[in-house]
C-alpha cells in the first residue's frame, strides 16, 4: 500500500471531552483560579458546544474534587487546601522513599531518562514556561516510581498527577527562584543514584518534597 494514500480522518472529540479537557488544562494551569465561579453559558459558548455536554463535562471534574457544583448558578473552582496539601505531601513521601531506594543500583536506562528530564526542565526554565517546568518535574519524579516495578503504587502515585501540576504551577507563580532550585535538587536525587547511595538519594526526596507543603502554604522559600 502506497505511503501516499490518503489517511483515515480521526473521530471528532465528543463535545463534552472538549469541554472537560478546556477547563480541566486551564485549572490545573492556573489560567482559571480557584474561587472563580464558572457559568455553562460562558463556557458553551467559549467551546462552541451547548450546554448539555457543558453540564457532564462539570459533573466529571466536580467527581475529580476540581469543581463544586451549585444548581442554577454554575460551578465553583476549587481553591488547594492546606489538607490537601498535607494529604498530597504525605502520599507522595511514602511512595516517592521507597521508589528511590528500589533505583539503586541505577539502570542506565532509567538514568538517561532522569538525565532528559533533567535537561527538559533547563529548557523550559530558560524559555519561561513553566507549565512545561511542571510537567516535566512531574515526570522526573514518576519515572522513578514506574522503575520501581510496583504497579498498584504507580497506579496511586498517577491518580496524583493534576493535583501535583496544579500545585507545582502554584509554587512557580509564587517562587519563581524555586524552579532553579527544584533543578538543582532532582540533579542532587540523580547523583545520589549515581553513586549508589539509596539512603541519601531518599533523604533528598523527602526534604525536595516536604517542602512543596511549605512552599504552597507560604511559609517558607
Amino acid at each position: 500500500m502506497s505511503s501516499l494514500a490518503p489517511q483515515p480522518t480521526p473521530p471528532p472529540q465528543p463535545a463534552a471531552e472538549r469541554v472537560y479537557a478546556h477547563v480541566k488544562q486551564a485549572v490545573l494551569d492556573r489560567r482559571i483560579e480557584g474561587g472563580t465561579l464558572l457559568t455553562e453559558g460562558e463556557l458553551a459558548q467559549a467551546v462552541g458546544v451547548s450546554r448539555t455536554p457543558v453540564r457532564e463535562a462539570l459533573l466529571r471534574l466536580e467527581m475529580e474534587g476540581l469543581l463544586k457544583l451549585y444548581p442554577k448558578k454554575g460551578a465553583l473552582v476549587l481553591a488547594v487546601s492546606a489538607q490537601e496539601i498535607a494529604d498530597v505531601v504525605e502520599t507522595r513521601l511514602l511512595v516517592e522513599e521507597f521508589a528511590v531506594r528500589k533505583a539503586v543500583p541505577l539502570s542506565a536506562r532509567l538514568q538517561a531518562r532522569l538525565e532528559e528530564l533533567l535537561a527538559e526542565q533547563r529548557h523550559h526554565a530558560r524559555e519561561g514556561d513553566l507549565r512545561a517546568v511542571a510537567a516535566a518535574d512531574r515526570g522526573f519524579h514518576a519515572a522513578i516510581v514506574r522503575h520501581a516495578g510496583n504497579q498498584i503504587l504507580a497506579r496511586l502515585y498517577d491518580q496524583l498527577r493534576d493535583r501535583q501540576l496544579r500545585m507545582g504551577v502554584a509554587v512557580m507563580e509564587a517562587h519563581p527562584d524555586r524552579v532553579t532550585k527544584n533543578i538543582a535538587e532532582h540533579a542532587e536525587v540523580l547523583q545520589a543514584l549515581r553513586d549508589g547511595d539509596a539512603e541519601l538519594a531518599a533523604r533528598c526526596v523527602r526534604a525536595h518534597v516536604g517542602r512543596v507543603k511549605d512552599l504552597v502554604r507560604g511559609e517558607t522559600r
